[in-house]
């Protein structure tokens, strides 16, 4: 109470808001998680000798060369990631978007362990965002 009155009643449709909020940044996180990993794809199946390939992941031109297929074959991969979240966001539902982004978020922490620290905040971080997000909405 305030003042001697009775405090004025919430909107009933405060909590609706919130999740319809929630749901829309989870989206717009998923949906970045894809465009990244469409990224990934792109440098590690065609930009993997170019310039912008050799600096994204520090190589040499021989070390690109002498590892160009396993590249392509990980661009191959991250292009499934983003496929599925792109399905998940398109009608696939929340348990197909819960499902990538799960699968993003292992494979940024195995890569954090094994190759670079960087993609713990690339892949990793937001994916857990993602998921995050899903959960509360």
């Amino acid at each position: 109470m305030i003042a001697g009155r009775e405090n004025p009643p919430s909107p009933p449709d405060v909590g609706r808001y919130s999740r319809r909020m929630l749901n829309t940044a989870a989206n717009l996180v998923c949906a970045l998680v894809a465009l990244i990993h469409v990224y990934i794809l792109v440098l590690e199946m065609f930009l993997w000798e170019k310039p912008a390939g050799l600096r994204a992941f520090g190589l040499t031109p021989e070390r690109a060369r002498d590892t160009r297929v396993l590249a392509a074959n990980q661009g191959l991969y991250n292009g499934f990631l983003a496929a599925g979240l792109f399905w998940g966001l398109s009608g696939g539902g929340t348990a197909v978007k819960l499902f990538f982004l799960g699968c993003v978020l292992v494979a940024g922490l195995y890569g954090a362990a094994t190759a670079s620290r960087k993609i713990l905040f690339i892949q990793a971080l937001p994916a857990a965002l993602g998921l995050g997000l899903l959960a509360l909405g």
